[in-house]
């Protein structure tokens, strides 16, 4: 999957689970925001959220976090990082650093378990194989 492709089903991710107005943002001059929408709680309070995806096979580190954080200050009240990967011990104490904006992050394996959640391009077989011991019969 392309990562434009990989931003595209984060927004479908994203508003599979009650995003509102999603977006996906240009590719020039994006200053590291891949995207974009908005989040309401309860009918009541309404966050506009920004995003990164990140199609990675290792891990995203804590610069990626930092410089993520410095691009959707003053642009969102929240931050959201998905990735295909994993993220660095370094990444996930960065994103939550005392005094810095909270960052959201979403890993392969939660981001894996959306897709399940949402029936989004999978299908979940269960399968149950039963295999008789002969060898156990024998005795009787």
């Amino acid at each position: 999957m392309s990562p434009e492709n990989f931003e595209r089903l984060c927004q479908r991710v994203l508003r599979e689970l009650g995003f509102l107005n999603v977006e996906v943002t240009q590719r020039s001059n994006d200053g590291g925001i891949d995207g974009q929408g908005l989040i309401r709680l309860g009918g009541v309070l309404s966050f506009h959220v920004v995003f990164q995806a990140k199609r990675y096979q290792g891990s995203v580190g804590s610069s990626i976090v930092r410089d993520f954080r410095g691009a959707m200050i003053g642009r969102a009240d929240k931050g959201l990082i998905l990735t295909t990967g994993s993220f660095t011990r370094e990444a996930r104490r960065e994103a939550n650093r005392d005094g810095a904006p909270p960052i959201d992050l979403i890993d392969g394996n939660e981001f894996a378990e959306k897709l399940k959640e949402l029936k989004l391009g999978v299908e979940i077989e269960l399968i149950e194989k039963v295999k008789v011991k002969k060898e156990w019969f024998v005795n009787f």
